[in-house]
């Protein structure tokens, strides 16, 4: 966790690459372009990492508790809430470790600092690849609800969602160790971009599918009824609707993340990319503030999330 300015977050390795963050300097200054930085507090991430952390504890104990809730789907929601919940919780740590270590209240070796990094930096890449995976399999679970309403109980069971969670986490884990260890190499860093596009391309195409659905749905209500607005949707339509809502918000908080990593591997010495590269802080603000927007469109999607929800709050166990 060793302090680099304003570049000291987690993951920062994306941003300090010896092939690339020097040059860069270099660059910038024999242009003498301007770069439009955006700074991050710590007190800033500290503030989102809570907020993110107590929202998404909520909805892991309110489907936590509610046995109605325990069905595939809301386990798929659940496992993203934990995933989100893993980010904020690293943030938090990573920073309360910076502001004790910058107060002198903190004192530690160098080598155990950039160990317990290493570790914060895998926990923090593998929430982020899980709950990408897991916002894919809530696609997929959506879509065959949606085009296979009548085998859907047969298809999904609550054994294979589990299945598919223990295999979306180990996978995560794995990939982010590999990831966090050879970060420096291109291949790695062109195999997790490949990775996003590939994850993007599905959730994109299952959900406009589901929409163009949706649209033949209502003109079929439209003509039955002779109105040229549908008064009642399905729930599924509906469930549709709003995780389509969910997958453009994540492209907002995901998209600069996503760019940084590509314009890493297209080019790492060109000025204007560097330029990006300072705003590195923005853009993991950014995704801990998918992880706040997350729970907040849950806990309005669901009725009975909502009701659980505030047995929760008022300690109604």
């Amino acid at each position: 966790m060793a302090v680099q300015g304003s570049q000291r977050r987690l993951l920062g390795s994306l941003n300090s690459t010896p092939t690339a963050i020097p040059q860069l300097g270099l660059a910038a200054n024999q242009t003498g372009a301007r770069c439009l930085e955006v700074s991050i507090s710590d007190g800033l991430f500290l503030s989102l990492g809570l907020v993110s952390l107590v929202e998404n504890a909520l909805v892991v104990a309110t489907i936590a508790k509610n046995q109605n809730l325990h069905s595939p789907m809301y386990c798929f929601i659940c496992c993203l809430a934990l995933s989100d919940l893993l980010v904020s919780g690293s943030n938090v740590l990573e920073t309360a470790v910076i502001l004790l270590l910058e107060a002198g209240a903190l004192v530690a070796r160098a080598a155990v600092l950039q160990q317990l990094d290493n570790v914060i930096d895998v926990i923090t890449c593998s929430s982020m690849l899980s709950s990408l995976c897991f916002l894919g399999a809530i696609a997929v679970d959506r879509y065959i609800s949606i085009f296979y309403a009548l085998r859907y109980h047969s298809i999904v069971t609550l054994p294979r969602a589990r299945q598919a969670v223990a295999a979306i986490w180990v996978a995560s884990v794995v990939f982010s160790t590999l990831f966090i260890a050879y970060y420096d190499h291109v291949a790695v860093l062109l195999c997790l971009v490949v990775f996003f596009l590939a994850m993007l391309v599905l959730m994109a195409v299952l959900y406009v599918h589901m929409l163009a659905r949706a649209c033949q749905h209502a003109q079929g209500i439209a003509r039955l009824h002779k109105r040229q607005r549908p008064v009642h949707q399905g729930f599924g339509l509906k469930g549709a609707v709003t995780l389509t809502i969910l997958l453009g918000i994540f492209f907002l908080c995901w998209g600069p993340f996503f760019l940084h990593l590509t314009l890493i591997v297209l080019c790492p010495e060109h000025p204007t990319c560097g330029c990006i590269f300072k705003n590195f802080n923005l853009f993991l603000a950014l995704i801990i503030c998918n992880a706040i927007i997350d729970p907040l469109i849950y806990a309005f999607h669901s009725q009975e999330l909502r009701r659980t929800l505030k047995e929760v709050l008022t300690c109604s166990w």
